[in-house]
């Protein structure tokens, strides 16, 4: 029997919203990506390529993040209003440990979590 673990992942470059599709009530667990405004612009009076530096690393250690969660997975959902979910993706599609992991990517915009749980929700009725 091969039984699908489905997760829902609305992001952007700040945050992640993860949610596990189950039966009942769905959860969100959030995780912040640690590149905020405020370090941006912290990081950009010293200079533009140490925030250039510091972006790309706290931005690779975001992804290493989701690519943990994703990997206990069989089909993902990306979705969001930013590039972030593309970038993903494609680390994801260049790594063999996720090659057996159905990743799907849409766009959309910023949402509710309400919303955010109806978008997985429809999306994977959809698959069934």
């Amino acid at each position: 029997m091969n039984t699908h673990k489905r997760l829902g992942i609305w992001m952007d470059h700040a945050s992640a919203h993860i949610m596990p599709l189950t039966a009942g009530d769905m959860a969100t667990e959030v995780v912040e990506s640690g590149f905020t405004q405020e370090l941006k612009e912290d990081t950009l009076d010293n200079s533009e390529t140490h925030m250039h530096n510091a972006e790309q690393h706290l931005h690779h250690a975001y992804y290493k993040k989701l690519g943990a969660i994703i990997k206990d997975y069989t089909d993902v959902l990306l979705f969001g209003p930013t590039k972030a979910k593309e970038e993903l993706y494609n680390i994801l599609k260049a790594d063999h440990l996720f090659e057996k992991i159905d990743i799907v990517v849409k766009h959309a915009d910023k949402m509710t979590d309400n919303q955010q749980h109806a978008f997985v929700r429809e999306y994977f009725q959809h698959k069934l």
